[in-house]
C-alpha cells in the first residue's frame, strides 16, 4: 500500500511540472493606412439605344441604325473604336394588359455598349452627340485613372512607412528598439461594384445641351499590418 501511495504521489507531482516551451522574440504588431488622392483622368459611360416595333425584324433593324448613329457620332467626337464595347443586347416582346387579358403590343430591341473617355474634357461633349445621335438611356458613370497602378503602389508604400513609425514610436515608450521585420501583411480590400446605370429617358426634339460633369477626386487606400522583433 505504501508503495503505491508513493507512486502516484511522484506521478502527480510529475503531472503538474511546468513545461517551458522555447521563447521567441518580443514583438510588436502595428497597422498602417494610408490614402493617396488623386484627380481622375479618365471615365466609363454606359449608352443605350431602344428601339420598338410591330414585329421583331422592324425592331432590331431601326434599333440597329439607331446606334450605328450613336456610335457614328461618338467616334466623331474623338472616341477611338477600341474604346466602344458592347456589354447588352436584347430583343423582347411588350404587352398591354387589359381586363386581365395579355395582348401583344410590339418588340423593343435595345443596344448598350460602354464608352470609354479617355480625355475627360470630352466627356459632356460625348454624352451630348451620344443623345442627339439618338441615344435613348445614360448612366452609369465610372471615373478612374490611366495608372492606377502606381497610385496603388504610393499609397502601399506610405502605409508601410506608418506602420513603421508606430511600431519605432511603441518600442522607444518602453525603452527597446526595433531589431527587425518578421511579417508584413497587405490589406485586400473587397472591391466596390460598379455603379448601378441609372436610365434617364430622354424624348429629345431638339439638341440637347451639353451636361456638366464633375469627376471629383479619387482616394486609393492602402493597409498593411506589420510584426516587428523588438529587443
Amino acid at each position: 500500500m505504501l508503495a503505491l501511495i508513493a507512486s502516484a504521489s511522484a506521478t502527480n507531482a510529475a503531472a503538474q511540472t511546468p513545461v517551458t516551451a522555447p521563447e521567441g522574440p518580443s514583438v510588436v504588431v502595428t497597422v498602417g493606412e494610408a490614402v493617396v488622392k488623386r484627380a481622375p483622368d479618365r471615365a466609363w459611360v454606359t449608352i443605350a439605344a431602344e428601339s420598338r416595333a410591330k414585329t421583331p425584324s422592324d425592331a432590331q433593324k431601326l434599333n440597329s441604325t439607331a446606334m450605328s448613329d450613336v456610335m457614328l457620332r461618338v467616334r466623331g467626337a474623338g472616341v477611338p473604336t477600341e474604346a466602344i464595347k458592347t456589354v447588352s443586347y436584347e430583343l423582347r416582346p411588350e404587352f398591354d394588359f387589359v381586363n386581365n387579358k395579355q395582348t401583344l403590343r410590339g418588340y423593343v430591341a435595345r443596344n448598350a455598349v460602354d464608352v470609354r473617355i479617355d480625355d475627360l474634357a470630352r466627356l459632356g461633349q460625348v454624352l451630348d452627340v451620344a443623345v442627339t445621335g439618338g441615344a435613348t438611356s445614360i448612366g452609369g458613370i465610372r471615373f478612374d485613372l490611366k495608372d492606377r497602378a502606381a497610385a496603388e503602389q504610393e499609397a502601399l508604400q506610405m502605409a508601410v512607412a506608418d506602420a513603421r513609425a508606430q511600431a519605432n514610436t511603441a518600442a522607444q515608450a518602453a525603452s527597446m528598439k526595433v531589431d527587425r521585420v518578421l511579417r508584413i501583411e497587405v490589406g485586400r480590400e473587397s472591391p466596390m461594384p460598379p455603379p448601378r446605370p441609372m436610365p434617364m429617358r430622354m424624348e429629345m426634339a431638339g439638341v440637347a445641351a451639353e451636361p456638366p460633369i464633375s469627376p471629383g477626386e479619387l482616394e486609393i487606400r492602402a493597409t498593411v499590418t506589420l510584426t516587428s522583433a523588438i529587443k
